[in-house]
């Protein structure tokens, strides 16, 4: 299989920057999977159920979150209809939506998208390593699905490569969300799963984390905050990783995809 997993998509430049270039690639290099983290599209904070449309019409199969899951409230309400908007699956018993969606990719496959999220430097919610290890029991590698794609949105970078390692030859794909910056960590673990600590976002770089600079610099000097976040305007990038998976359903090859706005250009030279 050829799977694309995109980065958080930060406010009005993620979303311009997907809509321009995801249909391209999926049709260029035939993917027969494409998950995209939409946790920060709505502003920066949430996701509303026309933003979850767009990224569906622009070619995700899936839509993953994180700790802003909920930030825009009509969330709580149409993420009971939304089958391939995916929250993280150790949030408490109760929370509206589901933790992980069995998809169909677009060459028939099974495919396992989970949702999780650490702890450290973020809420404590449920144990994440105990909580995967349900998802992928429930539902293995080879035998209920064709892959499985486990987007982990986390703070801390130890948390995120343990958690690779502990999902390592279970999974086709572990990749890292939530800070935003692409790490240069891409590689095939041990066992067979493809991983890299943070996919970067899909946004615009000449800010911070994809918010205007002005006012995280405001806080930073000055300790006072004087405005909420806004999306900074520049011109977006594209970030994600490109896998391409075995009859296994483990991965052969993993490159980094980036485009436009101020990072390097990076495209898997495997298709």
């Amino acid at each position: 299989m050829r799977i694309l997993f995109l980065g958080d998509v930060v406010g009005r430049p993620g979303r311009h920057v997907v809509a321009e270039h995801l249909p391209r690639l999926r049709r260029d290099f035939a993917l027969d999977f494409v998950v995209v983290n939409g946790e920060n599209a709505a502003g920066g904070f949430g996701i509303t159920e026309a933003i979850y449309e767009e990224l569906l019409e622009a070619g995700a199969d899936a839509v993953t979150l994180g700790n802003h899951a909920f930030d825009q409230r009509e969330a709580l309400v149409f993420i009971e209809r939304a089958p391939r908007l995916v929250r993280p699956a150790n949030f408490p018993k109760g929370t509206p939506g589901r933790g992980a969606a069995l998809v169909e990719a677009q060459n028939g496959a099974q495919v396992l998208v989970v949702n999780m999220m650490g702890r450290s430097f973020m809420d404590p919610l449920d144990d994440p390593f105990a909580a995967i290890d349900r998802e992928l029991e429930a539902c293995p590698l080879g035998l209920a699905a064709d892959a499985i794609l486990i987007d982990f949105h986390a703070e801390a970078t130890s948390e995120k490569q343990a958690f690779g390692h502990w999902c390592d030859g279970r999974a086709s794909l572990v990749v890292g969300t939530h800070t935003h910056v692409p790490t240069a960590d891409h590689r095939i673990l041990p066992g067979g799963t493809a991983f890299q600590t943070d996919t970067g976002m899909c946004g615009a770089y000449d800010g911070v984390i994809g918010m205007d600079k002005e006012e995280p610099l405001r806080r930073f000097t000055r300790k006072i905050g004087a405005s909420r976040f806004e999306p900074a305007a520049g011109p977006g990038t594209l970030a994600g990783l490109a896998v391409e998976t075995d009859a296994t359903g483990r991965a052969v090859a993993v490159a980094p995809v980036r485009i436009g706005g101020d990072l390097s250009p990076a495209l898997p030279g495997f298709w």
